[in-house]
């Protein structure tokens, strides 16, 4: 609806409806509201019908009707009014006007009502009704959207999971959600004016309270509430359950208004102490396997420490009857003789194999930054006498400084370039070492051309004492390779090998970065 809204020459522009049967007085009632700042736009109608037609298809500002007209009466405008829901004011412009009939058109609603003589009046009148709509139509619009806002409050404290409690300074509900029934499991209508401390156990309502008091004391208007330990509700029926809770203060006209939103955390509390029970198990579990690991480690290293002795003298032994009745006996006795030799060197073997296993990480020296250029030069020395036999060829490229024991880093290149020129096919073995880096660590490949491994043996190979081929063919005790496993894994990194039968193996191992600390750090 248009409103008196000043124009460019500063007067208010006002459309106005007149209901009038003399035209000469309409121009009277146009002419006093010109000479008092107005700039009128106005139709003029002497019919309800003409009025109807008007009315519904201008947005005026104010109507101006005579009380007396040959065919219907100016307050009969009212009813139109209404019945097209148009909220405008209507004042009665008329000859003469009784007091009784005056005070009957004000019920009625008209918003006032000047005497033509006395047209002065009419522009403080017009202002006056113009006002009173603009204050009528926006505290209209501050209802309704009050009022929308309070049905969306309410959808959503209906739909909320949480349980949301709001008590006034008394520490009265004034607020009971439909999660709060649920969670309390008691209707709204009974708690509703009941003190919060119904809702909590009595043996936790002092220092509530006390929480309380100091929330309302502070600055702050919202806390959570049970960040270091869970607290505690009471439902209807006396049960106890864990909850959390978050607290916040609002000032209105009425007091303050504090809210608490809260959650029943019974499953949770559950899961956790579930959590943390198998938690405890599985570390308890730990420390029995670490503890069975070691004492598994210190017996393998005892016995084969403790059995070497006895089987060097069996060796001995064996081999001393070999010698000296080697031909003085039938056929038998020297194939059994034979046997006997080559059971106590295997045993022999194993065990030294064995003891070998045992002391990775036995005693060893720390981590420390190493140069893994160095622990292959000297791993390839070791091996100078195998690698001249086989005609084996090894390149390394330049390689970084790694964090780990020495002794244990050279065993580990010996172990892999032994196995890659061990298995080797009917070409001289070839074997390329490199290393790259992956985040915190050094990814290494050791590449060889060898007779490679089946895929489904690829895990096979790291395990103690497992073998893929008979002794006939290629020695040991399946004992290199889990070694390897083992000194990489005390380090905190991986080894696996990517290989297919017939086209040759590449072991790959991550081993840490040594990072910037490099403090005595061995120069090529």
């Amino acid at each position: 609806m248009a409103s008196a809204a000043p124009t460019v020459s500063g007067k208010r522009k006002l459309c106005a409806l007149l209901v009038e049967d003399n035209l000469l007085d309409a121009e009277l009632v146009r002419h006093s509201l010109e000479h008092e700042g107005f700039e009128v736009d106005s139709d003029v109608v002497q019919t309800e019908a003409e009025f109807r037609a008007r009315v519904t298809a201008t947005p005026y500002d104010v109507v101006l009707a005579d009380y007396n007209l040959p065919q219907w009466r100016g307050v009969e405008a009212l009813d139109i009014l209404r019945a097209e829901d148009l909220d405008i004011p209507v004042i009665l412009v008329t000859g003469s006007l009784g007091d009784i009939a005056a005070v009957e058109c004000i019920k009625r609603g008209v918003t006032d009502y000047v005497l033509k003589d006395r047209l002065t009046r009419l522009p403080a009148s017009v202002s006056r009704a113009l006002e009173e709509t603009r204050y009528r139509q926006e505290r209209a619009r501050a209802e309704n959207a009050l009022k929308e806002n309070q049905e969306r409050l309410a959808g959503i404290l209906a739909s909320a999971m949480d349980a949301i409690v709001t008590v006034n300074e008394q520490g009265q509900i004034v607020l009971f959600n439909e999660a709060a029934e649920l969670v309390f499991q008691c209707p709204a209508s009974e708690a509703m004016g009941q003190p919060l401390h119904r809702f909590i156990p009595e043996r936790f309502q002092a220092a509530h309270e006390e929480h309380v008091r100091k929330f309302t004391a502070g600055a702050a208007t919202r806390r959570r509430m049970g960040k270091v330990e869970t607290l505690v509700g009471l439902r209807a029926n006396g049960a106890e359950f864990p909850m959390e809770a978050s607290l916040s203060r609002v000032e209105t006209q009425t007091g303050k208004l504090f809210t608490v939103i809260l959650r029943d955390v019974t499953e949770q509390e559950a899961l956790r102490r579930l959590r943390q029970r198998a938690e405890e198990t599985l570390s308890k579990k730990a420390a029995e396997l670490t503890r069975s690991n070691r004492d598994l480690e210190q017996f393998a290293y005892i016995a084969s420490h403790d059995l070497q002795e006895p089987l060097r003298m069996v060796a001995s032994y064996t081999q001393l009857l070999a010698e000296r009745y080697r031909g003085k006996l039938d056929d038998n006795a020297d194939k059994y003789i034979g046997y006997a030799v080559e059971g106590a060197l295997r045993m022999q073997t194993l065990i030294q194999d064995l003891l070998a296993f045992s002391r990775v990480g036995r005693n060893g020296s720390e981590p420390k930054a190493v140069n893994a250029n160095l622990a292959v030069h000297e791993a390839l020395q070791n091996l100078r006498s195998t690698l001249d036999e086989s005609r084996a060829n090894v390149v390394c490229d330049n390689l970084p400084a790694v964090a780990v024991s020495r002794s244990q880093l050279v065993q580990l290149f010996q172990n892999l370039v032994g196995n890659a020129i061990k298995f080797h096919g009917a070409e001289p073995p070839q074997t390329r070492i490199t290393a790259e880096k992956a985040d915190t660590a050094w990814l290494f490949s050791v590449a060889d051309n060898g007779i490679g491994i089946a895929p489904e043996h690829h895990d096979q190979i790291f395990m103690i004492f497992q073998r893929l081929h008979a002794r006939a063919e290629y020695p040991g005790n399946g004992v290199g390779l889990a070694i390897c496993k083992k000194i990489v894994e005390q380090h905190g990194g991986k080894i696996w090998v990517e290989s297919d039968l017939g086209r040759g193996s590449t072991f790959r191992f991550t081993l840490p970065d040594c990072g910037s600390n490099q403090d005595g750090l061995e120069k090529t």
